[in-house]
C-alpha cells in the first residue's frame, strides 16, 4: 500500500508537457498581440517587487529612498519588502561586492523568477569604486549578473535611485513593442548601445 501511494504521488505526473494549442503556449512563445503586450508590460512595471542587496554605505541611501516620507518609492509601484528572491523581480545591488560575496549574489539572482531586472547602485557596485585595485573586490556587479540600469555616485542620492527606477519602468513598458533589448539580454546576445 505504501509503495502504491508513493508511485501515485511521484513527481513524474507533474512533469508531463502541456497539450499543444493551450493559451499558455501563446504566452510562452512571445507572440502576443500588441495591446495585450502593452497591458502586461504596464502591470509588470507598476508592481515591481524589490530585493535589496545592501552591502555598504549606499544601502543607507537606498533605505532613505524606501522608508523616508520625502522619497517614497511605493508611490511608483515598487514594493520594497519581499520575503526573499523568489518573490522579487527587481534586485538592487548597492555597495562593494567582494569576490567572496559574488557566488551568493549570483545564486540569489538565479533564484529570482523571470523576468528579472537589476539596478547597480553606487560606484562600488558599478566598477569597484575606490576599492577597485583591491585583490578581493569584484570590479563591478555586471561581471556576475546582467545589469539593466547603473546609478552613479559615491554614495548616490535617493533621487538617483528613484530616477533609475523610473528609467527601468520605461524600458519595461517598451519591452516587446519593437524594442527587444531586455529579451536579447535574457538570451545572452550582446546589446549595442548607440
Amino acid at each position: 500500500m505504501g509503495r502504491e501511494l508513493a508511485r501515485a504521488m511521484s513527481p513524474q505526473v507533474a512533469e508531463q508537457p502541456a497539450a499543444k494549442g493551450c493559451a499558455v503556449g501563446l504566452v510562452e512563445s512571445g507572440k502576443l498581440p500588441k495591446p495585450l503586450t502593452w497591458l502586461l508590460n504596464y502591470s509588470r512595471k507598476n508592481s515591481l517587487w524589490m530585493f535589496q542587496w545592501g552591502l555598504a554605505c549606499c544601502a543607507i541611501e537606498m533605505a532613505a529612498a524606501m522608508a523616508s516620507p520625502r522619497y517614497d518609492i511605493m508611490r511608483l509601484g515598487v514594493i520594497p519588502f519581499p520575503a526573499g528572491p523568489r518573490q522579487a523581480d527587481l534586485m538592487v545591488v548597492s555597495g562593494t561586492v567582494t569576490d567572496k560575496m559574488a557566488p551568493a549574489v549570483r545564486r540569489l539572482y538565479e533564484q529570482m523568477p523571470d523576468p528579472k531586472y537589476v539596478i547597480s547602485m553606487g560606484a562600488c557596485a558599478n566598477c569597484g569604486g575606490p576599492y577597485w585595485d583591491s585583490y578581493s573586490v569584484t570590479k563591478g556587479v555586471d561581471q556576475i549578473i546582467p545589469v539593466d540600469v547603473y546609478v552613479p555616485g559615491c554614495p548616490p542620492r535617493p533621487e538617483a535611485l528613484i530616477q533609475a527606477i523610473v528609467l527601468l519602468q520605461e524600458r519595461i513598458q517598451r519591452e516587446g513593442l519593437d524594442n527587444d533589448d531586455l529579451a536579447k539580454r535574457w538570451r545572452g546576445e550582446p546589446i549595442i548601445v548607440s
